[in-house]
């Protein structure tokens, strides 16, 4: 019999912290838990950040990918065109819980895609920390920023999630909340296919 695990679909306003709470899980907490889990990275049409899991594509890369059908999950945010690949089917239908770096905007989609496996959870932080945090990775200009801060006003109030981790007090206290929401969820979602 195979197990079906759970897909952590991780969403949150860019500068929230996503990637450094999934860097802190995989280094410190991924192995304390009794079952598998993968952090999938992301294919980007845009530079990486060092902190980022992801993968930088041309626009013409990225287009191929998607015409073979090489991605489970894919979207547009800020300008730009995201992917997870296919891999994770695979992984999950072995019994691996799998962690993406997704969207917002995407998430009815993802929840569509993966009804019974999805759990979503948000990364939150307040207002005036998410300005200092743009700020100063020194990414965007002041333009692209006032136009991701309305962006995240926006989508904080209409995106519904089944968890959400405020990041403020430290990033290991983040990441420990995201171990215990993956191992919570992940223990009570296994279904035998």
């Amino acid at each position: 019999m195979v197990m079906s695990a759970k897909l952590f679909y991780l969403v949150g306003a860019s500068g929230a912290g996503k990637d450094t709470l999934l860097s802190l899980f995989r280094q410190k907490y991924r192995d304390t838990l009794a079952f598998p889990v993968l952090i999938a990275h992301r294919y980007i049409t845009r530079n990486s950040d060092i902190t980022e899991n992801s993968v930088s594509v041309t626009q013409a890369e990225f287009q191929l990918r998607e015409q073979q059908q090489l991605f489970a999950l894919s979207w547009q945010a800020n300008g730009y065109d995201y992917g997870i690949g296919t891999e994770i089917n695979q992984w999950l239908d072995k019994g691996v819980a799998v962690i993406v770096n997704g969207s917002r905007e995407y998430l009815p989609e993802a929840k569509r895609r993966y009804p019974k496996q999805l759990c979503s959870i948000a990364i939150d932080v307040p207002d005036d920390i998410l300005q200092q945090r743009l700020q100063r990775r020194d990414r965007e200009d002041k333009q692209q920023i006032a136009a991701r801060m309305q962006r995240h006003r926006q989508l904080r109030n209409s995106v519904v999630v089944d968890r959400t981790i405020i990041n403020l007090d430290s990033s290991d206290s983040g990441a420990r909340s995201l171990c215990a929401i993956v191992a919570e969820q992940n223990n009570n979602g296994l279904t035998v296919a």
